[in-house]
């Protein structure tokens, strides 16, 4: 299995453009996340030594070394996908997709304080890493159903059905949120 997060991005892309089983959907929703969680980390790099926010640097730090932790976290899970759908194991198939649905919606809730913490300049990427954390989310929520339809366990199906729908309520709404905030702040 290749591991793609030491190869180049044209090797990813020119695989997941192929006609190759894996990478596919869920190994890009993947990298989509891993993108949003190094916009995040970004935006603080970019706020961290500023006299203008000198006053967040202390909660800024801790949100670097979250969003980084996440970002190395959502890498793994491209290539951990493409290992879940070789392996045929439906359950590791269903584990990795909602490990990164769980994970796009703690990430999204890193954006919120940016808006006011970050530096003012680059808003519009903390409004960006937001849709493509819900649009990670989402992706990965269409890999869940459908490995829990091949599974066929009703209750299990039921858990996480209502889990998932909990954890798209509180990422839509900081995406939701996030665009109206910075919508304001570009548009005053």
């Amino acid at each position: 299995m290749a591991k793609y997060k030491t190869q180049s991005l044209d090797k990813y892309l020119n695989d997941l453009a192929a006609r190759l089983p894996a990478p596919g959907g869920g190994s890009a929703a993947a990298l989509n996340a891993a993108m949003a969680a190094s916009l995040i980390s970004m935006v603080v790099n970019f706020s961290l030594g500023k006299p203008k926010y000198a006053v967040f640097q202390k909660d800024l730090k801790v949100i670097l070394a979250e969003s980084e932790r996440l970002r190395k976290e959502f890498l793994n899970l491209v290539d951990l996908d493409v290992a879940a759908y070789q392996s045929k194991d439906l359950r590791q198939a269903l584990a990795v997709p909602l490990r990164l649905a769980k994970l796009c919606a703690q990430t999204a809730k890193l954006c919120p304080p940016l808006i006011k913490k970050g530096n003012i300049n680059l808003i519009t990427d903390v409004a960006v890493a937001a849709i493509f954390l819900e649009s990670a989310f989402m992706a990965a929520c269409f890999n869940v159903e459908i490995n829990l339809k091949s599974l066929g366990d009703v209750k299990l199906t039921q858990t996480i059905k209502k889990e998932t729908k909990q954890l798209y309520r509180i990422i839509f709404k900081i995406r939701k949120n996030t665009e109206d905030r910075v919508g304001k702040v570009i548009r005053r």
